[in-house]
């Protein structure tokens, strides 16, 4: 099951807006993922998803608000990667008045199909909560995917985004969520247009804007994964450098020792050097640290790399 999905089942969940929230969340829905057409004098709406659990959701608040249920039917010409859409449809009994209620027509009865959110039902804090509550479920999408193990690398980012045909909507949705400190940037996509957040802090705060608690908090243990994973990588990269960094500065102190060797003998070196290119000889590998450790000489880590400087030095000299 994808993120966004996990999302919005556990907004569903959740408790049933009812009086103006109930409102400004079904027009949100019926924004973000309906459609209202005219037809032969005939005007329907229909809401299209591919969560069967947002009906019943929905149909409460239908009730509430009306005392008239909606329909339910599998949607044939919406079958996409193998996903079932359903189409939930209002009731034609009570529809005018629903559409001048969530702000798709006026007094007068003129549809406006523009995009714009109607103003009085998003006036109160929570009213905007349950608008964007509804937007969400109706067009939102994230390909967050989380780590099942540990040890997995798991590489997608964080984004939320929210898509439409309208400009105007994602607009004025985006200003909407922007009184929330949530700003969000929107780009055109062939003949959509989407509304996307991509930091991981703003993404959790949609979440819990939308009441989705639970995926909040495996954001956040997504975070403090992936976070202690890569404080290892680093961890084990730079000790690899390290390693690297010694047996290369290693290789370098014999190759010395030998072109002293084999030129003038280790017995023309001054005592002190003597004393660490046998050390070096007796222990290739190990660190300067390890060396002092090994050793009864006396000296600091740098006092030991300033003698191996100077038979680097005098090898220098002899091949030259």
């Amino acid at each position: 099951m994808s993120f966004s999905r996990q999302a919005k089942l556990q907004i569903l969940e959740g408790e049933v807006p009812t009086d103006c929230c109930g409102m400004a969340f079904m027009s949100g829905l019926l924004h973000s993922s309906g459609e209202i057409t005219l037809s032969g004098g005939e005007m329907s709406a229909v809401i299209l998803t591919d969560i069967q659990e947002i009906y019943a959701f929905a149909n409460k608040i239908i009730h509430s608000l009306y005392g008239d249920y909606m329909e339910l039917e599998i949607e044939d010409d919406y079958k996409i990667n193998k996903t079932v859409y359903y189409k939930i449809i209002l009731p034609p009994s009570h529809l005018g008045e629903m559409l001048r209620d969530f702000g798709f027509m006026s007094e007068s009865g003129e549809l406006d199909l523009s995009g714009m959110i109607e103003p009085r039902l998003v006036m109160e804090e929570h009213c905007k909560k349950a608008f964007i509550k509804g937007a969400f479920l109706g067009c939102a999408t994230s390909s967050i995917k989380l780590t099942k193990v540990p040890s997995e690398k798991t590489s997608s980012g964080y984004h939320i985004e929210f898509t439409s045909h309208s400009h105007r909507f994602l607009t004025e949705l985006g200003s909407l969520l922007a009184e929330f400190n949530l700003m969000g940037k929107i780009v055109q996509r062939k003949n959509l247009f989407v509304l996307y957040f991509k930091e991981a802090s703003q993404v959790s705060d949609i979440l819990a804007l939308v009441g989705a608690y639970d995926s909040v908090l495996e954001l956040q243990n997504e975070l403090a994964v992936r976070e202690l994973r890569n404080k290892v990588n680093r961890q084990t990269n730079c000790l690899s450098a390290n390693i690297s960094k010694t047996v290369e500065a290693s290789m370098r102190q014999l190759d010395a020792i030998e072109v002293i060797t084999q030129t003038i003998g280790l017995e023309a070196l001054p005592e002190e050097l003597q004393e660490v290119a046998l050390l070096r000889l007796a222990n290739t590998e190990e660190s300067l640290d390890e060396l002092l450790k090994l050793s009864k000489i006396k000296l600091t880590k740098s006092g030991l790399n300033h003698r191996f400087r100077k038979i680097l030095k005098i090898a220098k000299e002899l091949q030259e």
